[in-house]
């Protein structure tokens, strides 16, 4: 017995999609009524050909009646075509929106997942659920559901008119019936886990291709072109594999072989009864022709069940993302008010895998104090940053701002009021003025600049031919990483924070230019509370309070003087710094 695919179950999958469909109850109903219409038409067409045949070959018949049944198939014939053409429209119709609909919920539950499943995933994957998988969902509905009700239509149509001529003709239709549900139902469960897996391999796919894109750089360094072509290579050949195993499940699809030895019986019991007296020639020639529209549902269940089970398997994947139990969420309720900037850590303990990180970590910052958070590498700077604003949540304490535990506030409320600019920039692809004011809610051309000279980046920027409008690349490719830092710092400020997180923000910038930035900060930081992590000792002694962390612990906070006097440790950072910075500590007017 095949294992089911991983995920969401196929009732779920099944109610996820009706509840999107149904939204659209509009076009479902004039599919169903449209498509209903123009398959009765279908099976009637063969109906009025028989009774065309038996009035031919009647004796003294009135021609006129010919005639009439000439028109009815006619009129059958135009007005099924006029039937199709809406159903298709509106199913259609249906599939777009449903395609639609689909992708804007996964994005925007993306959007508000946290970092931490976002670390987990490949971004590769997502991309391929969110474009392939989703895009699934369109033919599976367009063709595939109108594949499906059609054929069950044209069937049970079918079957109704021909147990109207004789109930005795239904043997060879309700066998072949009967065969055909039994091998769609072996085609579907041959074709699911294929399905599954193709779906599954396809994000790997698309996973290994932007991790190889995204770091060309490190590939063409180390002279890796053809073991990355070879990695990417292998996954391809695994997609391929899987879509040769759908072929073969299609091969094996047998109702087609079994409707023609149906077809045959049909034709030997309908002679049969016609050379008995029991049916007439018209009679034979429309039991005939309903036959032969079997036909059609053998060949639309094929292709039905192959997208469907596809559209399926890309909707599980969606599902397994939308399900993912969410950790940190908001409250809709939550507080909200304007940040003051005041600042408090009460014991606050958190672990990444299992692996502690902070430990009882406590400290306060009153609005517009500046916090140096000094230590070595691993020492969990950076950690504690990220639970401020709740990129992370703590596991142990609590932050306070402005003396309201910070999950408790309305996380709109609460990222608002704070900004963050980390070592590892991201902008966008689009112009500078449109990075900058990326968190205004109106871009006005004012406080974009002002940030930009507040952060040193307006005179670059006006040295560019297009000024604000210049497009910067992917990523900020065409800048260099101090103008990219500046871009960043001024994206930061432009929002007017209260509180201003600064995890090694000028790590790329020179010193003379660091000496501006800070310069420029120190003046539009009144009412700013600024959290900085950094090791440039001329931002660490402007603090006005200092944190030492080892091993994830408050080892000793206090000024810069007051640790230089009493703390070896931070003395020995200090001592160690001093002559690398000479010059930037120098130009900062004193020193320890």
């Amino acid at each position: 017995m095949t294992a089911a695919p991983p995920g969401p179950s196929t009732a779920r999958v099944a109610r996820w999609i009706i509840a999107h469909v149904w939204r659209n109850r509009a076009y479902v109903l004039a599919f169903v009524g449209m498509a209903t219409l123009g398959n009765l038409l279908v099976v009637a067409i063969p109906w009025l050909t028989g009774a065309a045949f038996d009035e031919v070959l009647s004796a003294g018949t009135d021609r006129s009646r010919i005639g009439v049944l000439v028109l009815a198939i006619l009129g059958a014939v135009l007005l099924r075509g006029a039937a199709s053409l809406v159903a298709s429209g509106a199913m259609e119709v249906l599939a777009q929106r449903l395609e639609r609909d689909a992708r804007a919920e996964f994005y925007g539950v993306l959007l508000h997942k946290n970092l931490v499943f976002h670390q987990r995933q490949r971004v590769g994957d997502l991309m391929a659920r969110t474009t392939d998988d989703v895009r699934l969902l369109d033919p599976m509905m367009s063709p595939g559901m109108a594949h499906l009700f059609n054929a069950f239509a044209c069937i049970l149509l079918s079957l109704f008119f021909i147990g109207r001529i004789e109930p005795e003709l239904l043997v060879a239709p309700l066998l072949f019936t009967g065969g055909l549900l039994v091998g769609t139902r072996l085609h579907a469960r041959r074709f699911n886990p294929i399905a599954s897996a193709l779906r599954r391999q396809n994000g790997l796919l698309n996973a290994e291709v932007v991790e190889a894109l995204s770091g060309i750089e490190l590939t063409k360094w180390s002279g890796q072109e053809e073991q990355e072509a070879r990695r990417i290579q292998l996954q391809a050949e695994r997609c391929r594999d899987l879509m040769i195993s759908q072929g073969a499940a299609q091969a094996r699809y047998l109702p087609p072989l079994f409707l023609g030895l149906c077809l045959t019986l049909a034709f030997l019991h309908g002679a049969l009864r016609a050379s008995q007296g029991a049916l007439s020639v018209g009679s034979f020639v429309a039991y005939m022709g309903l036959m032969t529209t079997f036909r059609g549902p053998t060949q639309l269940l094929l292709s039905a069940v192959t997208v469907i089970q596809e559209g399926f398997a890309g909707a599980r994947r969606v599902l397994t993302v939308l399900d993912e139990e969410a950790t940190g969420e908001d409250k809709a309720a939550g507080h909200r008010a304007r940040i003051r900037g005041e600042l408090v850590f009460d014991q606050v303990s958190f672990s990444h895998g299992g692996r502690p990180i902070l430990k009882n970590v406590s400290f306060r910052a009153a609005p517009g104090e500046t916090v140096a958070i000094v230590g070595q590498a691993g020492a969990g700077k950076s950690t504690l940053a990220r639970l401020i604003n709740r990129t992370y949540d703590v596991e142990g304490g609590r932050i306070l701002i402005d003396g309201c535990d910070v999950r408790d506030w309305a996380l709109d409320s609460l990222r608002t009021g704070i900004a963050v600019v980390e070592q590892e920039i991201l902008l966008l692809s689009d112009t500078l003025h449109a990075n900058i004011g990326f968190g205004l809610e109106q871009q006005d051309p004012h406080p974009i600049q002002e940030a930009a000279r507040l952060a040193q980046a307006h005179g670059f920027i006006t040295g560019f031919r297009e000024g604000y409008d210049t497009v910067i690349g992917e990523r900020g490719v065409t800048l260099s990483g101090g103008q990219r830092q500046r871009v960043a710092l001024a994206r930061a400020l432009a929002v007017d924070p209260a509180v201003l997180i600064l995890d090694d923000a000028t790590s790329a910038v020179d010193s003379a230019t660091e000496e501006q930035i800070q310069r420029a900060m120190r003046e539009g930081s009144r009412g700013r509370t600024t959290v900085l992590i950094t090791h440039r000792l001329s931002q660490i002694r402007r603090a006005d309070r200092i944190v030492l962390l080892m091993g994830g612990e408050v080892h000793d906070q206090g000024t810069h003087d007051e640790l230089l006097g009493r703390c070896d440790i931070y003395r020995r950072i200090f001592n160690t710094s001093a002559p690398r910075e000479a010059p930037a500590l120098a130009a900062g007017g004193g020193g320890a």
